[in-house]
């Protein structure tokens, strides 16, 4: 596995790390300023938005244990992966569920550093 290979999925799993702990400053570091997420429903989020979601506990994540990442393509300064994790959490009202949670993720290299800046979710 190749350096960015590498430092794309520890992005993706100190992301995980980060949406369990609520560790907003984390989130806000490795996400780009204009980072969407698309849910299930259709529903395209900013990045502010989720990340406020989180902090509140509209979203509110307590588990998430990683069962595959794969389709890593790497090219110059935009990557993208699929990583499929089952993710218990309680959404914007919903009892706590586990679903099996496959990201679409998308990269880019700015600064000599990677960000997330898309993410993509469905159930695999």
């Amino acid at each position: 596995m190749n350096t960015d290979e590498q430092e794309i999925i520890d992005l993706y799993q100190a992301e995980n790390k980060a949406m369990v702990d609520k560790d907003i400053n984390t989130l806000n570091k490795i996400l780009a300023p204009g980072m969407t997420l698309t849910h299930m429903t259709g529903y395209v989020q900013p990045k502010e938005e989720w990340l406020s979601q989180i902090q509140s506990e509209e979203m509110k994540y307590y588990s998430s244990k990683e069962e595959n990442i794969k389709d890593i393509q790497i090219d110059g300064d935009k990557a993208f992966f699929v990583g499929q994790n089952r993710v218990k959490a309680r959404i914007w009202g919903g009892g706590p569920s586990t679903w099996p949670l496959q990201m679409k993720m998308y990269f880019e290299k700015q600064n000599s550093k990677w960000i997330i800046v898309k993410q993509v979710a469905s159930t695999y």
